[in-house]
């Protein structure tokens, strides 16, 4: 894995992990790389230098957020996952259910393929992506 500072044409600048440098060029050559403030997919790689930290100070676990951004993220990810109720990959069919009035009207998230998630907007079940990966997984 390798992570690199991207920048998007409006000067947007944010990281992200590729499998490999050639994966970063694939991607972006296919326009599937984009900018994670504005979309813009006129994404490069922005100058990098690497983070040598020179005391005990300076390190900090992986696990803390590095900016308010990721910070918030971690709010975001906590309230969702403390109040709403996690259905794994049944996220459509239980979003639909809940729209249609079969199930109990209540805050969910989960896993739903990329058509599933299609035909829900389509249907106009109100959905949106979260922009954080799950803590928990379906089996």
């Amino acid at each position: 894995m390798i992570r690199y500072s991207l920048r998007c044409a409006d000067g947007h600048v944010f990281d992200s992990w590729f499998q490999s440098a050639s994966a970063f060029e694939s991607l972006q050559r296919a326009g599937h790389v984009a900018c994670a403030v504005c979309g813009d997919a006129s994404v490069d790689k922005a100058p990098m230098a690497p983070r040598v930290s020179s005391s005990a100070e300076d390190a900090r676990p992986l696990s803390r957020p590095t900016d308010a951004g990721e910070a918030a993220l971690a709010v975001l990810k906590r309230h969702v996952e403390t109040h709403s109720d996690y259905v794994g990959r049944d996220f459509a069919r239980e979003a639909r259910a809940i729209h249609e009035g079969d199930s109990p009207r209540r805050a969910i998230w989960g896993e739903a393929r990329g058509d599933e998630a299609r035909r829900l907007v389509e249907d106009g079940v109100p959905i949106a992506p979260l922009p954080f990966t799950p803590t928990r997984k379906a089996n």
